[in-house]
């Protein structure tokens, strides 16, 4: 199993943070890979992502289920692969530092099954901490800016 946690601050009050984060649709497009998404309801969603690894392209579709919302800090989910065997969960909270700076946390744990799991799990070990940090900086950009 693969697991990472980026944590930055971000010069803005949580309730900034919180208003971005909390909306799927602001922040879906700045994930690494991403392709599109749909939204089923307000807690479920399929999303299509695309990469190269090993000089293979690979598309994957992924369904994202809501398990935790607490209002203004922390939202939990868990991900199951449905063009692929793999799973995982995660989650983003956003704690206040000051009034003017919040940090941000997000964690994500994947874990592909199957025969190619042998394969992919040492290469998500690897993936998973770039993609999360560059994320990371793409939402906080996203943030600053708006």
């Amino acid at each position: 199993m693969a697991t990472t946690t980026y944590k930055t601050n971000i010069t803005a009050p949580n309730e900034k943070v919180w208003q971005f984060v909390s909306n799927i649709e602001n922040w879906a497009s700045l994930v690494p890979g991403y392709r599109k998404h749909t939204m089923l309801n307000d807690k479920q969603s399929t999303w299509t992502f695309s990469g190269t690894v090993a000089g293979m392209t690979k598309t994957v579709e992924v369904q994202i289920d809501i398990t935790d919302w607490e209002e203004p800090s922390k939202i939990g989910f868990v991900l199951q692969g449905l063009s692929d065997k793999f799973t995982g969960a995660g989650y983003f909270e956003a704690t206040p530092v000051s009034a003017t700076t919040t940090n941000m946390t997000m964690n994500l744990e994947l874990k592909a099954g199957g025969i190619a799991g042998v394969a992919l799990n040492p290469i998500f070990k690897i993936a998973l901490p770039l993609a999360a940090e560059k994320l990371a900086g793409r939402v906080v950009t996203k943030i600053q800016n708006a």
